[in-house]
């Protein structure tokens, strides 16, 4: 009986798949490893990899090299492969040259991390709340707040430029990664700061670069310390935002114009490398001369003028018009307008002009003056009736005024000016122009003779005049004399005694004498007294006919006065 037994085929090959699984292990245990590979043969676009297992693994060629960039693969080459799965559906290993790629990645990340270096990297773009960063392979997180020492709101001069990196956190297991250029550039900075400190003086002349720029200056990066230009100190002119002269990366020259060791802030200026514009400014722009310059800023209390880059001068809202008063600035010039301005004043020492833009043009008081003395006819159009007059338009601009008591020599000016109305074309003399107040003085009654006027002439203090009442009054009557001339006789002076000093025993239409006792020719009104009139005759009277004293009474005086004139009348 035979006892040697025989293996079938399929003992065998099972045989075979135990000893292999013996010698190299379970197929999982490869999937998820980085293996050493070499190139077999290149097939199209698609490379064959032997990483000494059962089966070939095919890997496309575009995972060997980025984007836009030639492969360059040969057979032969040894290159680590990333194993996906061991073996798929049609028995062949799946293989990724990009995940080996990324987990060396990984790998060389982890020991920067755990060593606390540094790492490069590229910032390829923009997430929320920050940007992606590509570290070899692997993408990680920067946070926007660590981006720069300051904040930044335009990266785009960072893209694509290798940086280097500090990681902050790391998780692989999750495939996290934060990381903080920030925290480099502050390492960096500090070091550079220390060395170019030290040696800082108020005055030096350094380059720089524009890094930012703010409503109040520009930060300018010094090699590692940052100085601020403020808006003032770029240009001798009015700058009103640093962009209108810097960009962001510019290089510029500036001087140290104020260090503080302490605090380690440094104050820049670029103006100081410039002439001063205002130097001998005083020369060149006299009190007096007149200039063309442009507005570049308009406020509520004026307007500034440019004379010449870096020199401007300010003409105050007083100093701008001669007609239009309480007019906003802006109602009047507008920036960038070309304008011709007189200066008034200068202070070099405090950096000031006072310029004026109506004294560029005719005072208009000045020019109606010469056209129009005193004592010219003018005519124009009523603009306003007020309480107190009217005011007629003589030029354009301006207004001349007529009084109430100018209107007429005989009407009331009330009652004068009942009959006119705005609009009305009328015809008047001019009285007065006072250039300084910026007054004119206009009369209508003057373009005729005045009908007092003789008997002005004629009226003395102390004549006796007589006089038709007009109206009674309660403290005395109003009178007219020769129907020009108006007069008021008080109730006190309406005789002599006291118990005739009645208004009542007046009618209107009345004749009455009385003396004058003043006479006020602007106004053509004359003050009168019938008791004083009655006193004077009295006195006379005694001084020529005899006194009481003599026996006879007052009556006779009169008396005997009265028929001595009877009978010199009767003999005429």
């Amino acid at each position: 009986m035979a006892t040697a037994t025989s293996s079938s085929p399929l003992a065998e090959e099972a045989d075979f798949a135990t000893l292999l699984d013996a010698h190299m292990g379970a197929n999982t245990a490869f999937a998820g490893s980085v293996l050493n590979g070499l190139v077999l043969r290149i097939d199209g676009d698609v490379a064959v990899i032997d990483v000494g297992l059962k089966s070939e693994g095919r890997v496309p060629l575009r995972e060997f090299a980025p984007p836009g960039v030639a492969v360059s693969l040969s057979v032969g080459d040894r290159i680590d492969i990333y194993v996906e799965r061991y073996e798929d559906a049609d028995g062949s290993i799946k293989l990724s040259r990009e995940k080996a790629r990324r987990e060396e990645a990984w790998t060389t990340v982890e020991k920067s991390f755990e060593a606390k270096q540094h790492v490069s990297g590229l910032i390829i773009g923009y997430v929320k709340g920050g940007f992606t960063v590509d570290l070899g392979g692997v993408s990680a997180f920067l946070p926007g707040s660590q981006v720069d020492t300051r904040p930044m709101r335009d990266v785009s001069s960072l893209m694509g430029r290798p940086q280097i990196f500090q990681i902050l956190k790391m998780d692989r297991a999750r495939g996290n990664i934060v990381v903080s250029r920030r925290t480099v550039m502050d390492e960096t900075r500090a070091e550079q700061r220390n060395e170019l400190i030290q040696g800082l003086k108020e005055g030096m002349i350094l380059d720089g670069v524009v890094k930012n720029l703010t409503n109040y200056g520009a930060f300018v990066d010094l090699g590692g310390v940052d100085g601020l230009l403020h808006v003032t100190d770029v240009a001798w002119r009015r700058v009103l935002h640093p962009s209108e002269v810097l960009t962001i990366g510019q290089p510029v020259k500036v001087q140290i114009i104020r260090f503080n060791s302490e605090t380690q802030r440094i104050s820049l200026g670029m103006k100081q490398l410039m002439t001063d514009p205002w130097e001998g400014v005083a020369v060149k722009y006299p009190a007096g001369g007149k200039f063309s310059g442009r507005v570049t800023n308009i406020t509520d209390y004026g307007a500034f003028v440019e004379l010449e880059p870096g020199v401007e001068g300010l003409v105050h809202v007083n100093e701008m018009s001669w007609t239009k008063k309480n007019v906003h600035p802006g109602k009047i010039v507008a920036t960038s307008q070309e304008v011709d301005v007189m200066v008034l004043d200068v202070d070099e020492s405090k950096r000031r002009i006072s310029l004026g833009l109506k004294q560029g043009r005719g005072n208009p008081w000045e020019v109606f003056q010469e056209a129009n003395p005193t004592g010219s006819v003018i005519e124009g159009e009523i603009r306003n009736i007020t309480e107190f007059g009217l005011f007629i338009a003589v030029s354009a601009d301006i207004d001349g005024m007529v009084h109430m008591s100018d209107l007429s020599w005989d009407v009331a000016g009330e009652a004068a000016m009942a009959n006119l109305n705005k609009g009305d074309i009328i015809k008047a003399k001019v009285l007065d122009v006072d250039v300084e107040k910026e007054r004119i003085s206009l009369g209508v009654k003057q373009l005729e003779a005045d009908p007092a006027a003789e008997v002005l002439d004629k009226v003395r203090k102390g004549d006796v005049v007589t006089c038709v009442v007009t109206q009674v009054q309660v403290n005395g009557i109003e009178v007219r004399v020769e129907d020009v001339l108006s007069g008021f006789i008080r109730r006190a002076e309406l005789a002599r005694d006291r118990e005739e000093q009645r208004p009542d025993r007046f009618a209107v239409g009345q004749r009455v004498d009385a003396r004058v006792v003043m006479v006020d020719r602007a106004a053509r009104r004359l003050t009168l007294t019938i008791k004083g009139k009655e006193v004077e005759e009295d006195r006379k009277a005694v001084a020529e006919y005899g006194s009481s004293e003599g026996g006879a009474s007052l009556g006779d005086i009169l008396g005997a006065a009265m028929r001595r004139r009877n009978q010199a009348n009767t003999s005429e």
